[in-house]
This record gives structure tokens, sequence and C-alpha cells, in this order.
């Protein structure tokens, strides 16, 4: 292969790879734009949301980390009235004994004195940051399960919940891709779901959602997070009718 023809080979391919990055970039910049930010404009005062006290405990996709900090949260909370508390923190994971884990922050920034009308979770990927994935117990007993892994982090959750609120417990996947440790973890969700008969809003599995993003590029900054515009018609949406049915 020539000089010339090697140049121009590498020049088209490069050219590809800096369009596809150009565009993505177009549609996650359109898909922020404040057009689509959280707005009292869209306030529904007929919510059965309203005024519920929901916490929402979470990584980058409760945080709303590609959508300027904007998540579902933030829209359940400024057009669905709900009073929320957005316990989120991107990059956290749900197992493990540091100050920034799920556990560890239920435990240390949300005030158990308080009536809570349901504590929603997200699936976060802990295999990614190398936490053990753990098994389901055969116990109830807080203090026998291992925070240290994923399961065990999970069964504390809900029975600190059960504990103190004595109210629902939603757990939420994540948009389905290739990840096969995610896959076995949303499995054993669903396992564990059994044992404590807790709610699982299931988006890895969501055609609806699946679709939409197909139709709507500008709804997703990757492959996992999306933009405003994905969290209020795509995701919010589901929220809302998912916990319609689950809080009182």
């Amino acid at each position: 292969m020539n000089n010339k023809l090697f140049k121009t080979i590498m020049a088209t391919i490069l050219g590809g790879i800096s369009y596809k990055v150009a565009k993505s970039s177009i549609q996650v910049m359109r898909g922020n734009n404040d057009l689509y930010a959280p707005s009292n404009n869209f306030y529904n005062p007929n919510s059965r949301l309203n005024d519920k006290r929901i916490i929402f405990l979470g990584s980058s996709i409760t945080y709303g980390l590609t959508a300027k900090g904007d998540s579902f949260v933030d829209y359940l909370a400024t057009e669905h009235g709900v009073n929320a508390q957005k316990e989120a923190l991107s990059g956290s994971t749900i197992a493990g004994n540091d100050p920034s884990s799920y556990v560890e922050r239920l435990k240390n920034n949300v005030v158990t004195n308080q009536d809570i009308d349901a504590l929603v979770c997200q699936i976060s990927n802990d295999q990614q940051r190398n936490k053990p994935l753990g098994e389901i117990s055969n116990t109830f007993n807080i203090d026998d399960f291992d925070p240290s892994t994923t399961i065990g982090a999970l069964e504390y959750i809900i029975s600190y919940a059960n504990e103190h609120w004595n109210c629902p417990v939603v757990f939420f996947t994540c948009l389905k891709n290739d990840d096969t440790d995610y896959e076995l973890l949303r499995k054993m969700v669903f396992k564990l779901q059994r044992k404590w008969n807790f709610e699982i809003i299931d988006l890895w599995n969501n055609e609806y959602i699946q679709n939409l993003n197909q139709t709507h590029p500008e709804y997703m900054a990757d492959s996992n997070h999306p933009t405003r515009a994905g969290y209020r018609y795509c995701w919010t949406p589901v929220f809302v009718r998912e916990l319609d049915q689950i809080v009182d």
C-alpha cells in the first residue's frame, strides 16, 4: 500500500469518527437545552405524588451526571410535587464501608425520625468497581448482612428502611447493554425480591424507553445516561406511572 493511499484511508476513518463524535455532541447539547430543564410551568397539581416524601438513593443516573445535575428526581419534585430527598453521588457503589457507599450515606445523611412514603434505590454496577456480588442470606437480621458485598448491602438497605420507616422499598435497574455482570446482578435482585417482597422498576427491560431512545437520539448522552430531554420525556413518565401504583 503506497503512502498516499494509506493517508487517504486514515483520513476517511478519522473523518468518520470525528463526524460521529460531533453528531453525538450536538445531540447531547440539544437534549440538555434549558428548554428541557425542570420547570414549575409543567407542575401538575393533580398528581397523586404531590407531597409524597420519597428518598432517592443512587449514583450518577439518580444524580443526573450528563444532564447538568438534573435527573428524574428533579422532575418529580418540580413538576409532580414530590417531597424528594436526592441522596445521589456519581461513581458511588451500593456495597462498601467507605462514606460514599449507599449504605453509609443512607445511615449518615438521611434523618430517621421522619415519615417516609417510599425509598427508591438505583441498582448500580458495583462489579465495575470490583465489589463482590455476595449471596442472598437465610436471615432477616440486619446485623447478619455483609454491606461489603452488593447483595448484603441491598439486604441491609431493605432491613434499615423497614426498621425506620416501614415504607415501600423500590429498586430500579438501568438500561440494557452488553454488560454480563450487570445482567447477573439484575437476576439476583429478582431472586432477592422473592425473599423481601420489594418493588422493582425494571428499566433494563423496558421496551418503551428503548424505542423512544432509538427514535430520539438526543434523549441519551451515552448508552447509560440520559440528557434532560431523556429524563423529562422518557424516564420521568415511567417513574410517575410506577410510583403512582406503589405509593399510598
